[in-house]
């Protein structure tokens, strides 16, 4: 069946529903539809088919999504934060199918070593998980094939699109700065921290690779597969239960975004029945809201939202974690073909970009994950110290931080002048603050109380503060660097050795070494100042329906089946209990694969064969 925006005549009941099409969502309907054409499967969706969208499939286009029109994410509003210069913080994610997939920087990123191990549950540590990583990925780069997969369905390439002058002259500024350059940093090698050209998922052919037109879209367009159904523009309002507390369906609403509804005194609400099993994958933001609305709480938060308590599943919506995330903006004297900033700016229309080929460019060639010395920790203080000694210092395979180099100024174009720049990001990989989301009412329309705890702890302003200052020493050691651009950095006093600069030559002219800049307490307290107004998100959400015991403020099991209930389960990123240190995206296809696999055995398919062609690497 195509992609409906209501549900067919007749599909009034199915074998599982799948609540939410994001990444481990497609994963699981691609996966259980191939397995098993018997098997009824409906996946509902709250946003558009990304199908066809020149601005998912095009990777330089990417920046449009987060625009403030943008309707392909679902944006939620957190509480004003003292933390955070009083802001009330507006956090954006995925909202279409493919969720994060289809809008993302679309950056190749695997956890380390040690951090599946660190969750301590059975059947998900590294060496169970890395089969898993293996069999989503046709992989196209450096590495071996014991780390790797080649028949996957996601293409993870190394030639896509890339500026070869940039990449060089950034890595050569890292040997400088001492961190070592490796081939690939996914080889969940011990240890093997440092930077790497990156890969992306991107087509050799220059397009986006999503997890729906992965897993989903290949086996809608297949008349072998009548058994997989997607309800787009739906949004999933609550599980519906039976007396014994089986998840016997859903109740879901057009997304009035995208459909006209009449005028009622009463809400349109719609019903699906699943014979089999419940699954919710809306999202580290989303699932514990369905939860929630479902009955499936702390039941101080459902009787504040006039919900009656199926559940008491206190976990449920706490301990809320994110990659703290900071863009460093640099001058250059790069030419328009080199970034993406003539194209962003409104200088280049696509259709030229599509010409030159930048069309097909992420922005993003070098990548790296990295820790402090001793020194440097040092220097950080006593909290950091203590807290560093406590979570990194005995791991060597824990960075402190991710950065990643984009050949473009990434933000509002309208305030800075038409010319061509550089960006670093710095992610924290593993920040110590927690935050929380419920909900406040019985409908999905009703705005959740949402509190994203960034930089509640000290020791992750510290973090971002050294990310801050080996950004600025990476971009000062490149041929490119021409200063700092004002509008993105910290207000320096203009006696500071830290003071912004404005070059007409690089740095490094002069063939002479240099010297890190000397910050003093005066400088660290104008950087904390800018970090508080401006840190955000890297759309990497997690944690808040916990894998872990329910005494210890776990949701699901190991099994993901969610406590207190039955034939419900949770997939998506919403169950690591402990944070990763990487771009999420291939965290949550590893989670969809290891969902899929743990359903199907349960429902006697983990042997089924599937049919030559269906969800390898030759499916797209």
């Amino acid at each position: 069946m195509p992609i409906a925006n209501k549900i067919a005549p007749g599909l009034d009941e199915v074998d599982i529903i799948i609540c939410g099409g994001g990444v481990a969502g497609c994963v699981v309907a691609g996966r259980l539809a191939a397995a098993d054409p018997e098997l009824c499967i409906l996946m509902i969706e709250g946003g558009e088919n990304n199908a066809g969208n020149p601005t998912v499939c095009h990777p330089a286009l990417f920046p449009t999504h987060l625009t403030p029109a943008s309707k392909t994410m679902v944006w939620y509003k957190a509480n004003k934060s003292e933390h955070l210069a009083e802001r009330e913080y507006i956090l954006p994610t995925g909202g279409l199918l493919g969720g994060g997939s289809s809008v993302n920087a679309m950056l190749y990123s695997r956890p380390n070593k040690g951090d599946f191990d660190a969750w301590n549950t059975p059947g998900w540590s590294t060496a169970d998980m890395l089969p898993y990583m293996r069999k989503l990925e046709t992989y196209k780069g450096p590495g071996g094939p014991e780390f790797h997969g080649n028949d996957g369905p996601l293409e993870v390439t190394f030639d896509a699109k890339r500026i070869r002058k940039t990449e060089d002259d950034f890595l050569q500024a890292i040997e400088q700065l001492g961190y070592p350059i490796i081939d690939d940093l996914s080889d969940t090698v011990p240890g093997h921290l440092g930077f790497e050209r990156v890969g992306k998922t991107v087509s050799t052919d220059g397009e986006r690779r999503d997890a729906a037109t992965a897993y989903v879209h290949p086996l809608l367009n297949d008349s072998k597969h009548p058994n997989l159904h997607v309800l787009c523009e739906s949004k999933v309002n609550r599980v519906l239960f039976d007396e014994t507390k089986r998840a016997v369906g859903v109740e879901y609403a057009p997304n009035p975004e995208y459909t006209v509804i009449p005028s009622s005194t009463e809400r349109l609400r719609l019903t699906v029945r699943a014979r089999k099993m419940v699954i919710v994958s809306c999202g580290a933001l989303g699932t514990p809201l369905v939860l929630e609305r479902s009955g499936v709480g702390s039941p101080d938060v459902l009787k504040q939202a006039s919900i009656p308590v199926v559940a008491n599943v206190s976990g449920v919506g706490t301990n809320y974690q994110d990659h703290h995330f900071m863009l460093w903006p640099f001058k250059t004297n790069l030419a328009p073909c080199e970034t993406l900033d003539a194209l962003y700016g409104g200088r280049m229309s696509a259709e030229e970009a599509g010409v030159n080929g930048l069309i097909g460019y992420t922005g993003c060639d070098v990548h790296g994950k990295y820790r402090p010395s001793e020194q440097e920790v040092k220097e950080l203080g006593p909290d950091f110290e203590k807290h560093w000694q406590a979570e990194f210092r005995n791991d060597s395979s824990k960075p402190l931080l991710i950065m990643a180099s984009f050949n473009t100024f990434i933000g509002d174009h309208s305030m800075v002048p038409a010319e061509a720049y550089f960006t670093i990001g710095s992610c924290s990989t593993y920040p110590h603050s927690r935050g929380h989301i419920h909900i406040t009412g019985p409908d999905w329309e009703d705005p959740p109380e949402f509190d994203t705890g960034f930089f509640s702890e000290d020791v992750d302003v510290k973090m971002q503060i050294f990310g801050y200052k080996v950004a600025r020493e990476v971009a000062r050691r490149t041929a490119l660097y021409r200063g700092e651009l004002p509008l993105g950095h910290p207000e320096f006093p203009a006696d500071s050795r830290a003071a912004l600069v404005d070059l007409d030559t690089p740095l490094t002219a002069s063939g002479k070494s240099l010297e890190k800049i000397k910050y003093t307490a005066e400088d660290d307290q104008a950087i904390e100042k800018y970090l508080r107004k401006h840190v955000g998100t890297t759309w990497h959400s997690m944690a808040t329906c916990a894998m872990k015991p329910r005494s210890q403020g776990g949701v699901v099991d190991k099994d993901l089946n969610v406590f207190g209930v039955q034939g419900l389960k949770v997939v998506d990123l919403s169950i690591c209990p402990k944070n990763v240190g990487a771009n999420t995206q291939i965290t949550a296809y590893t989670i969809g694969e290891k969902g899929a696999d743990i359903v199907m055995q349960e429902l006697g398919l983990a042997g089924a064969k599937q049919e030559d062609g269906q969800l390898n690497g030759h499916a797209h």
